[in-house]
């Protein structure tokens, strides 16, 4: 049996997954000191600068993500509020109007994501953990680290994970 959406529906759902993730990210630099995160053997500990620079890029991209999540809410609304009832639309701009609706939701779906990625990322900053996989315990990797510094696997257990 399919559901059938409807604009009341819609708007609810929306509504209760508007409250943005309100994780508390303790900003407090040098909380656990830069050496003190996990490197693989053949790479030099991480420095205060590296850190700083880690935790400013995460600061930003959060920042970028909340108002990205902020503009696609308000295009939302405005396409909710522009649908009304469709009386006088054909079956081509209805579906239109739907898939533009549904594709906005998806993006802010994936921003909220990001978001919550991002907002954990400082939090392992935070507790010292940033840099150590999450599955087998071993170091990421400080250049996979500064390249997506979202990582929570190692290339192995990443590359296990995709296979699954």
């Amino acid at each position: 049996m399919v559901a059938k959406k409807t604009a009341a529906g819609t708007a609810a759902a929306e509504a209760s997954a508007s409250a943005l993730p309100t994780a508390r990210i303790a900003q407090a630099p040098g909380a656990v000191a830069a050496g003190d995160l996990a490197v693989r053997p053949d790479e030099e500990p991480w420095s205060e600068a590296e850190v700083d620079a880690a935790r400013a890029e995460l600061l930003a991209e959060m920042e970028r993500l909340r108002s990205e999540i902020t503009t696609s809410e308000d295009a939302i609304t405005g396409l909710l509020r522009d649908s009304g009832d469709g009386a006088g639309d054909d079956q081509a701009d209805t579906g239109t109007k739907n898939i533009t609706r549904e594709h906005e939701m998806a993006l802010t779906a994936n921003a909220r994501e990001m978001l919550a990625q991002t907002e954990h990322a400082l939090e392992r900053l935070d507790s010292g953990t940033y840099g150590r996989c999450e599955s087998c315990g071993k170091p990421i990797g400080k250049a996979r680290m500064q390249a997506f510094p979202r990582a929570t696997l190692c290339v192995d257990c990443k590359q296990r994970q995709e296979r699954h």
